[in-house]
Order: C-alpha cells, then sequence, then structure tokens
C-alpha cells in the first residue's frame, strides 16, 4: 500500500526565495483500515508492549458530565460491524432491510451504557510508530530506541484525551503482553481508534502565515508577487492570495510525524518545555480528517479508488478519532530530552 501527494500546484520557492531556509520534512502516515500485528506501524492497532512492564493508566478522577451513555470499546466494535453490514446489505439491496432484528437487539442494548467508571483507567492505544516506517523518529541521546508508541485515556482532560509517549528498542521486546487490558467504558465512540495501517510518505512543509516575519507576510499579501507563477496561479485567490499559501503550499494535513506545527483554532502561541524552558517541537498530529473539502492534499490512489467510509463519518476519517468536534491534536516534545513533559495542542 502507497499513498502519494499530488505536487503541488507551483514551486513556492520560486516565488519566494525567502522561504527556502524555512523548509521542513514531514511524514504523512495516511492512515487507512486495516488489521496491523505488533509488529506493524499502525493508528489503533495492537503494541508491541512487554509482558513484564505494567501497562499504563490514567490514575485521575473521571467525572461525568450527564451528557453520554459511556460504551465499552466492545460496545463500539459491535456497533460499527453492525453499521458495516447494513451498509454492505444496502449496496447488495437498496430495497432490503436498514437493520435485522438481532442488529437492533444489539444497538438497543449498546444504548444502555455501562456505569461510569471509577478508578483507574486502562489507556488506549492510540499509534506506534517504527523508525523503519518513520526516518528520523528517534529523540535526542536514545540512540538505541526505534519505535515509538502513543496511548491515551478515553476520557476527556479537560476538553481532550490525556496522552502518553512511550520510546523504546523492539529488539529488547522478548515476551510480547497477547491481551492488554481495555477501558470498561470510553467516554466517546470517536475516542477508539478504528485500526489502521500506514503509508508513510515524506513532504515538505513551510511555517503558518502567522508565524512568518512581517515583510515575508507582505510579499505573500502581494498578488503581483504571484504572477510570476503564469497559468499554474488560481486566480479566484486574487482578493487573499496569502490563502492560497496556507490552502496549498504550507502545511499538509492528516495524520503526520513532524513538520510544521498547524493553527486555526488560535493564534500562534509559545510552545515551552515546561522542565527546561526549550522550545518544543512537533511530534505527532492526531487527525481527525486526513484532507479538507478542497481535495488539494487528496492522495492520488484515493482519487482513483475512493476508500468507502461508514455513514455518518466526517469526509476522509478513516480513524474514526474525532477531536474537539473535528479538530486536530498535535504533541510537541521538547528536543532537549526525551523525559521532559510533551504538550497537547488543539487546533
Amino acid at each position: 500500500m502507497s499513498r502519494t501527494t499530488p505536487p503541488r500546484p507551483l514551486d513556492v520557492c520560486e516565488l519566494f526565495p525567502e522561504l527556502a531556509p524555512l523548509a521542513r520534512t514531514a511524514t504523512r502516515l495516511h492512515p487507512r483500515p486495516g488489521s496491523p500485528s505488533p509488529h506493524d506501524s499502525s493508528v489503533g492497532g495492537p503494541l508491541l508492549w512487554p509482558a513484564d512492564e505494567p501497562w499504563p493508566h490514567c490514575e485521575e478522577t473521571h467525572v461525568w458530565d450527564g451528557r453520554n451513555a459511556a460504551l465499552s470499546p466492545e460496545d463500539e466494535r459491535l456497533s460499527r460491524r453492525n453499521r458495516a453490514a447494513a451498509e454492505s446489505r444496502r449496496l447488495r439491496d437498496p430495497q432490503g432491510p436498514w437493520i435485522t432484528p438481532e442488529e437492533l437487539a444489539i444497538e438497543e442494548q449498546i444504548k444502555a451504557g455501562r456505569p461510569w467508571p471509577e478508578g483507574p483507567i486502562a489507556m488506549l492505544p492510540v499509534a506506534q510508530l517504527y523508525l523503519r516506517d518513520v526516518p528520523g523518529l528517534r529523540p535526542p541521546g536514545r540512540s538505541e530506541t526505534n519505535l515509538l508508541q502513543v496511548l491515551w485515556c478515553p476520557f476527556d482532560h479537560p476538553a481532550h484525551p490525556r496522552t502518553a509517549l512511550f520510546w523504546r528498542s523492539a529488539a529488547t521486546v522478548k515476551d510480547a503482553l497477547d491481551a492488554p487490558p481495555e477501558p470498561p467504558a470510553i467516554q466517546f465512540s470517536t475516542y477508539l481508534p478504528e485500526p489502521c495501517l500506514l503509508a508513510p510518505e515524506q513532504v515538505l512543509e513551510f511555517p503558518h502565515y502567522l508565524e512568518l516575519g512581517k515583510e515575508l507576510q507582505e510579499q505573500l499579501e502581494d498578488w503581483s508577487r504571484w504572477q510570476a507563477a503564469g497559468s499554474a496561479l488560481d486566480t479566484s485567490y486574487e482578493p487573499a492570495p496569502e490563502e492560497l499559501y496556507m490552502d496549498m503550499l504550507s502545511i499538509s494535513p492528516g495524520w503526520k510525524v513532524g513538520g510544521w506545527t498547524r493553527w486555526g483554532l488560535t493564534d500562534p502561541t509559545p510552545r515551552v518545555c515546561a522542565e527546561c524552558g526549550t522550545e518544543a517541537v512537533p511530534l505527532l498530529t492526531i487527525a481527525t480528517v486526513e484532507w479538507d473539502g478542497g481535495k488539494s492534499w487528496e492522495p492520488e490512489e484515493d482519487r482513483a479508488n475512493p476508500i468507502p467510509l461508514p455513514p455518518g463519518n466526517p469526509p476522509a476519517n478513516f480513524t474514526m478519532i474525532v477531536i474537539a468536534s473535528g479538530y486536530d491534536l498535535q504533541l510537541h516534545v521538547c528536543p532537549a530530552s526525551p523525559d521532559h513533559p510533551h504538550i497537547e495542542l488543539i487546533q
């Protein structure tokens, strides 16, 4: 499986050479539904976790907000299988039943919900990334590590799941845990990742418009500077050419490692390590969707052979994760030490 980002409509560095030194490599992960093993890089797949190492739990209090019945992970998996079966049935027979009596009974049982959990909550696997698939994925001072594992508590803390990062060497895991514990309930169905395999692809990124210096911002706002692109130029952006830069030429959407920080919910703010004061750098973006409505970043393979999504899912939402009603959760880490606390940023 591979995914290829279409070429950008123009070479932004030819028009604005000052951008060239600011280029960063990002690795788009391109998660797509599959059956990963512990030896695969994945989203929502099983982790290569040592059998003799305690599984991480969230020790904080989880307060019921009164709005949502809690579901178990297996409840949500059953519901997804029901929806997939119904969609497949309707494709075969448009006049057939939307739901079978057996499926209806399962849905009614699921709707009843689970008791709100008390005590520590087992964390859920979110992502597992091997160095072989994501070059450069290695923290400072840890030359032996080749595996990053990301888990989260499937409850809001306070507005999104709280994450935990683990760096390790895969070769040291001699006896892997077969059946890790699962939380008795999750706050939202969209906090349970659909197991996905990855098709990592490296792309070049440039800073968000608001992270550029004033002079470069003014150049990007000057439509006459864009005219040299000729017929490649989308003239609909003439009233606000900086939007062309933001939409198609700077920061890739979707799940990715590295690159530049994506902003939108707020203006750029400092991401400073609480331990040492060093500016934190982007590590992993956990995205709600893989591309927006414009589809400029939609991979060529998906254009040729679209993957159907279950009814009700946002467009290009293959992992079934939804963050804060459609935003992204970006994890930043301290470049001085992997032992310093990471930063969680919703944008």
